[in-house]
Protein backbone atom coordinates (compact mmCIF):
# COMPACT_ATOMS: atom_id res chain seq x y z
CA UNK A 1 0.00 0.00 0.00
CA UNK A 2 1.63 3.10 -0.59
CA UNK A 3 1.96 5.95 1.77
CA UNK A 4 0.64 9.06 1.26
CA UNK A 5 3.66 12.01 1.21
CA UNK A 6 4.11 13.99 4.15
CA UNK A 7 2.57 17.60 4.02
CA UNK A 8 5.53 19.58 4.97
CA UNK A 9 5.14 22.26 7.65
CA UNK A 10 7.06 24.88 6.00
CA UNK A 11 8.68 26.00 2.33
CA UNK A 12 11.62 23.71 1.82
CA UNK A 13 14.61 25.68 2.02
CA UNK A 14 17.55 25.91 -1.05
CA UNK A 15 20.78 26.19 0.11
CA UNK A 16 24.09 26.77 -1.28
CA UNK A 17 28.24 25.14 0.11
CA UNK A 18 29.70 27.69 1.67
CA UNK A 19 33.37 27.78 2.62
CA UNK A 20 33.92 27.20 6.30
CA UNK A 21 35.96 27.27 9.32
CA UNK A 22 38.63 24.75 9.88
CA UNK A 23 38.59 23.43 5.96
CA UNK A 24 34.82 22.23 6.46
CA UNK A 25 31.52 23.19 4.67
CA UNK A 26 28.58 25.08 5.52
CA UNK A 27 25.34 24.98 3.64
CA UNK A 28 24.25 28.42 3.61
CA UNK A 29 20.66 29.36 3.20
CA UNK A 30 19.93 31.34 0.53
CA UNK A 31 17.61 34.57 0.96
CA UNK A 32 14.49 34.35 -0.36
CA UNK A 33 14.53 30.66 -1.52
CA UNK A 34 11.95 28.94 0.49
CA UNK A 35 11.01 27.52 -2.34
CA UNK A 36 10.77 28.16 -6.22
CA UNK A 37 8.68 30.93 -7.41
CA UNK A 38 8.39 33.30 -4.15
CA UNK A 39 9.84 36.74 -3.96
CA UNK A 40 13.20 37.22 -2.77
CA UNK A 41 16.84 37.46 -3.77
CA UNK A 42 17.94 35.52 -7.42
CA UNK A 43 21.57 34.35 -6.14
CA UNK A 44 24.28 33.96 -3.88
CA UNK A 45 24.48 36.35 -0.89
CA UNK A 46 24.83 36.78 3.04
CA UNK A 47 22.02 35.68 5.05
CA UNK A 48 21.17 35.43 8.99
CA UNK A 49 19.59 32.39 8.10
CA UNK A 50 21.93 29.44 10.10
CA UNK A 51 23.50 27.05 8.15
CA UNK A 52 24.46 23.25 8.21
CA UNK A 53 27.83 22.22 9.11
CA UNK A 54 29.06 19.75 6.84
CA UNK A 55 32.23 17.37 7.23
CA UNK A 56 35.55 18.84 7.14
CA UNK A 57 37.20 18.57 3.97
CA UNK A 58 39.97 15.49 3.51
CA UNK A 59 43.73 16.27 4.56
CA UNK A 60 44.71 15.41 1.24
CA UNK A 61 41.70 16.92 -0.79
CA UNK A 62 40.48 14.21 -2.22
CA UNK A 63 36.54 12.82 -2.29
CA UNK A 64 36.35 8.92 -0.57
CA UNK A 65 38.66 6.78 -2.93
CA UNK A 66 35.70 4.11 -2.96
CA UNK A 67 33.48 6.54 -4.96
CA UNK A 68 36.55 7.87 -7.00
CA UNK A 69 36.85 4.89 -8.27
CA UNK A 70 33.63 4.11 -9.17
CA UNK A 71 32.87 7.32 -10.63
CA UNK A 72 36.69 6.46 -13.11
CA UNK A 73 34.63 3.21 -13.91
CA UNK A 74 31.55 4.53 -15.02
CA UNK A 75 33.12 7.51 -16.69
CA UNK A 76 35.72 5.22 -18.81
CA UNK A 77 32.63 3.00 -19.85
CA UNK A 78 29.84 6.33 -20.59
CA UNK A 79 29.56 6.65 -24.74
CA UNK A 80 27.50 10.00 -24.12
CA UNK A 81 26.92 11.23 -28.12
CA UNK A 82 27.72 15.37 -28.39
CA UNK A 83 24.40 17.34 -29.25
CA UNK A 84 24.08 18.01 -32.95
CA UNK A 85 25.62 21.56 -34.49
CA UNK A 86 22.88 24.85 -33.63
CA UNK A 87 23.52 26.79 -36.84
CA UNK A 88 21.07 29.23 -35.63
CA UNK A 89 23.47 30.01 -32.73
CA UNK A 90 24.27 33.77 -32.93
CA UNK A 91 27.49 34.33 -34.67
CA UNK A 92 30.50 34.55 -32.37
CA UNK A 93 29.50 31.94 -30.03
CA UNK A 94 30.33 28.01 -29.87
CA UNK A 95 33.02 26.23 -32.23
CA UNK A 96 34.49 26.95 -35.51
CA UNK A 97 32.70 24.89 -37.77
CA UNK A 98 31.89 24.64 -41.68
CA UNK A 99 28.57 25.64 -42.25
CA UNK A 100 26.33 26.72 -45.62
CA UNK A 101 26.09 30.48 -46.10
CA UNK A 102 23.02 31.94 -44.20
CA UNK A 103 24.60 35.88 -44.71
CA UNK A 104 26.28 35.70 -41.49
CA UNK A 105 29.51 35.23 -42.49
CA UNK A 106 32.27 36.31 -45.05
CA UNK A 107 35.23 33.37 -44.38
CA UNK A 108 34.66 31.46 -47.30
CA UNK A 109 35.72 27.71 -47.15
CA UNK A 110 37.68 27.45 -50.38
CA UNK A 111 38.02 23.68 -50.43
CA UNK A 112 34.20 22.74 -49.42
CA UNK A 113 32.97 24.83 -51.11
CA UNK A 114 34.82 24.32 -54.60
CA UNK A 115 33.79 20.72 -53.76
CA UNK A 116 30.07 21.62 -53.48
CA UNK A 117 30.14 23.92 -56.93
CA UNK A 118 31.76 21.11 -58.77
CA UNK A 119 28.59 19.09 -58.06
CA UNK A 120 26.24 22.15 -58.46
CA UNK A 121 27.84 24.25 -61.37
CA UNK A 122 24.66 26.24 -61.44
CA UNK A 123 25.26 27.25 -57.88
CA UNK A 124 23.15 28.39 -55.05
CA UNK A 125 24.08 30.63 -51.76
CA UNK A 126 23.61 27.62 -49.92
CA UNK A 127 26.58 26.21 -51.91
CA UNK A 128 29.07 28.16 -50.05
CA UNK A 129 30.46 26.64 -47.16
CA UNK A 130 32.01 29.35 -44.71
CA UNK A 131 33.02 28.86 -41.39
CA UNK A 132 31.56 30.34 -38.30
CA UNK A 133 30.98 29.78 -35.02
CA UNK A 134 28.02 27.39 -33.68
CA UNK A 135 26.65 26.27 -30.67
CA UNK A 136 27.07 22.61 -29.69
CA UNK A 137 26.65 23.16 -26.03
CA UNK A 138 23.72 21.09 -23.95
CA UNK A 139 22.10 22.49 -20.63
CA UNK A 140 21.94 19.74 -18.47
CA UNK A 141 20.34 20.09 -14.55
CA UNK A 142 21.61 16.41 -12.70
CA UNK A 143 19.33 16.25 -9.89
CA UNK A 144 20.69 13.71 -7.15
CA UNK A 145 18.53 12.38 -4.10
CA UNK A 146 20.80 12.37 -0.99
CA UNK A 147 17.96 11.64 1.24
CA UNK A 148 17.20 9.19 4.36
CA UNK A 149 16.57 6.41 1.45
CA UNK A 150 19.37 6.67 -0.63
CA UNK A 151 22.52 6.45 2.49
CA UNK A 152 25.11 3.97 2.34
CA UNK A 153 26.23 2.60 -1.23
CA UNK A 154 23.20 4.12 -2.81
CA UNK A 155 24.67 7.47 -1.81
CA UNK A 156 28.24 6.49 -3.14
CA UNK A 157 26.75 4.93 -6.52
CA UNK A 158 24.50 8.52 -7.08
CA UNK A 159 27.53 10.45 -6.69
CA UNK A 160 29.99 8.49 -8.39
CA UNK A 161 27.49 8.70 -11.35
CA UNK A 162 27.39 12.76 -10.89
CA UNK A 163 31.24 13.12 -10.83
CA UNK A 164 31.98 10.77 -13.96
CA UNK A 165 28.65 13.30 -15.70
CA UNK A 166 30.36 16.27 -15.02
CA UNK A 167 33.70 15.01 -15.98
CA UNK A 168 31.66 13.49 -19.21
CA UNK A 169 29.79 16.68 -19.66
CA UNK A 170 32.46 19.08 -19.40
CA UNK A 171 31.98 21.70 -22.50
CA UNK A 172 28.37 21.74 -21.95
CA UNK A 173 26.16 23.79 -19.33
CA UNK A 174 26.21 21.60 -16.19
CA UNK A 175 24.30 22.71 -13.00
CA UNK A 176 23.96 19.56 -10.06
CA UNK A 177 21.35 19.84 -7.18
CA UNK A 178 21.48 17.42 -4.03
CA UNK A 179 18.28 17.25 -2.70
CA UNK A 180 16.02 15.26 0.54
CA UNK A 181 13.12 17.14 2.06
CA UNK A 182 15.59 20.39 1.11
CA UNK A 183 17.62 21.23 -1.93
CA UNK A 184 21.72 22.37 -2.64
CA UNK A 185 22.68 23.72 -5.93
CA UNK A 186 26.46 22.12 -5.68
CA UNK A 187 26.44 24.06 -8.84
CA UNK A 188 24.04 26.72 -11.27
CA UNK A 189 24.34 26.42 -15.14
CA UNK A 190 27.62 28.38 -16.66
CA UNK A 191 29.65 27.50 -13.41
CA UNK A 192 32.87 25.82 -13.97
CA UNK A 193 33.32 23.44 -11.03
CA UNK A 194 35.88 20.24 -11.51
CA UNK A 195 34.05 16.58 -10.92
CA UNK A 196 36.02 15.81 -8.23
CA UNK A 197 35.06 18.79 -6.24
CA UNK A 198 31.05 18.19 -7.02
CA UNK A 199 32.24 14.14 -5.78
CA UNK A 200 33.61 15.19 -2.66
CA UNK A 201 31.11 18.32 -1.61
CA UNK A 202 28.27 15.90 -2.67
CA UNK A 203 30.01 12.91 -0.60
CA UNK A 204 29.76 15.66 2.80
CA UNK A 205 26.41 16.10 2.77
CA UNK A 206 24.66 13.48 4.94
CA UNK A 207 21.88 11.53 3.98
CA UNK A 208 19.11 12.84 5.95
CA UNK A 209 15.68 13.34 6.05
CA UNK A 210 12.35 12.59 3.91
CA UNK A 211 12.73 12.64 0.24
CA UNK A 212 10.66 15.90 -1.81
CA UNK A 213 10.98 15.30 -5.73
CA UNK A 214 8.71 18.28 -6.62
CA UNK A 215 11.11 21.02 -5.12
CA UNK A 216 14.40 20.10 -7.27
CA UNK A 217 12.53 19.74 -10.29
CA UNK A 218 10.90 23.03 -9.64
CA UNK A 219 14.95 24.37 -8.71
CA UNK A 220 15.88 22.68 -12.35
CA UNK A 221 12.77 24.31 -14.16
CA UNK A 222 14.49 27.45 -12.58
CA UNK A 223 17.80 27.33 -13.61
CA UNK A 224 16.48 26.66 -17.73
CA UNK A 225 14.26 29.30 -17.67
CA UNK A 226 16.57 31.10 -19.78
CA UNK A 227 17.76 28.43 -21.46
CA UNK A 228 16.29 27.20 -25.46
CA UNK A 229 14.40 23.69 -24.66
CA UNK A 230 16.88 22.64 -27.88
CA UNK A 231 19.33 20.16 -26.29
CA UNK A 232 17.84 21.46 -22.66
CA UNK A 233 17.39 18.28 -20.04
CA UNK A 234 16.95 17.17 -16.64
CA UNK A 235 18.29 14.15 -15.06
CA UNK A 236 16.54 12.46 -12.17
CA UNK A 237 18.89 10.28 -9.54
CA UNK A 238 16.72 8.53 -6.94
CA UNK A 239 14.60 5.43 -5.89
CA UNK A 240 11.56 8.01 -6.66
CA UNK A 241 9.97 7.46 -2.91
CA UNK A 242 8.47 10.45 -2.84
CA UNK A 243 7.22 11.20 0.81
CA UNK A 244 7.06 14.83 1.12
CA UNK A 245 5.58 17.68 -0.37
CA UNK A 246 3.32 18.45 -3.56
CA UNK A 247 2.96 15.68 -6.12
CA UNK A 248 5.92 15.71 -8.59
CA UNK A 249 4.07 14.43 -11.63
CA UNK A 250 2.56 18.39 -12.46
CA UNK A 251 6.22 19.85 -11.99
CA UNK A 252 7.78 17.39 -14.59
CA UNK A 253 5.73 17.74 -17.37
CA UNK A 254 6.65 21.66 -17.60
CA UNK A 255 10.52 20.79 -18.36
CA UNK A 256 11.41 20.46 -21.87
CA UNK A 257 12.64 16.94 -21.09
CA UNK A 258 13.32 14.85 -17.88
CA UNK A 259 15.27 11.45 -17.58
CA UNK A 260 14.91 9.15 -14.71
CA UNK A 261 17.72 6.88 -13.11
CA UNK A 262 15.99 4.81 -10.82
CA UNK A 263 17.74 3.40 -8.12
CA UNK A 264 16.47 -0.06 -7.54
CA UNK A 265 19.04 -1.86 -5.28
CA UNK A 266 16.31 -1.25 -2.02
CA UNK A 267 13.15 0.38 -1.70
CA UNK A 268 11.73 2.14 -4.54
CA UNK A 269 8.77 3.48 -6.52
CA UNK A 270 8.88 2.50 -10.27
CA UNK A 271 5.53 3.72 -10.96
CA UNK A 272 6.30 7.43 -9.88
CA UNK A 273 9.67 7.19 -11.77
CA UNK A 274 7.77 5.65 -14.90
CA UNK A 275 5.21 8.47 -14.65
CA UNK A 276 7.94 11.60 -14.51
CA UNK A 277 9.90 10.11 -17.36
CA UNK A 278 6.44 9.77 -19.30
CA UNK A 279 5.12 13.45 -18.57
CA UNK A 280 8.60 14.89 -18.99
CA UNK A 281 9.04 13.20 -22.53
CA UNK A 282 12.59 11.22 -21.48
CA UNK A 283 13.47 8.05 -20.53
CA UNK A 284 13.73 5.65 -17.93
CA UNK A 285 16.69 3.24 -16.79
CA UNK A 286 16.55 1.51 -13.85
CA UNK A 287 20.17 0.43 -12.15
CA UNK A 288 21.15 -2.02 -8.98
CA UNK A 289 25.18 -1.62 -9.02
CA UNK A 290 27.20 1.34 -10.18
CA UNK A 291 28.19 -0.99 -12.52
CA UNK A 292 24.91 -0.41 -14.45
CA UNK A 293 25.30 3.38 -14.24
CA UNK A 294 26.85 3.76 -17.81
CA UNK A 295 24.92 1.94 -19.98
CA UNK A 296 22.11 3.32 -18.49
CA UNK A 297 23.09 6.87 -18.76
CA UNK A 298 24.86 6.15 -22.32
CA UNK A 299 20.90 4.55 -23.18
CA UNK A 300 19.31 7.83 -22.17
CA UNK A 301 21.93 10.50 -24.09
CA UNK A 302 21.36 8.84 -26.93
CA UNK A 303 18.25 10.48 -27.95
Amino acid sequence: MRRKPKALDQQPQLFEPARGGAGGLVLAGLPGRHGPGRPGGSGPALTAEAGTLLAAAPADGQPDPETLRRARQIAARLAVPRPPRDVSARRGSGQLASVRYRGGSDDIDLDLTIDQLAEHPTGEDDDIIVRERVRTRRSVVLLADVSGSMRGERVRTAAAAVGALAAELARDDLAVVAFWSDAAVLCHLGQRIGPQRLLDVMLRIPARGLTNIAFPLQVAARELAVVPALDARVLLLSDCVHNAGPDPRPFAARLPRLDVLLDSSGEQDPDLGRDLALLGRGRLRSIRTYHDVAPALSAIFAR
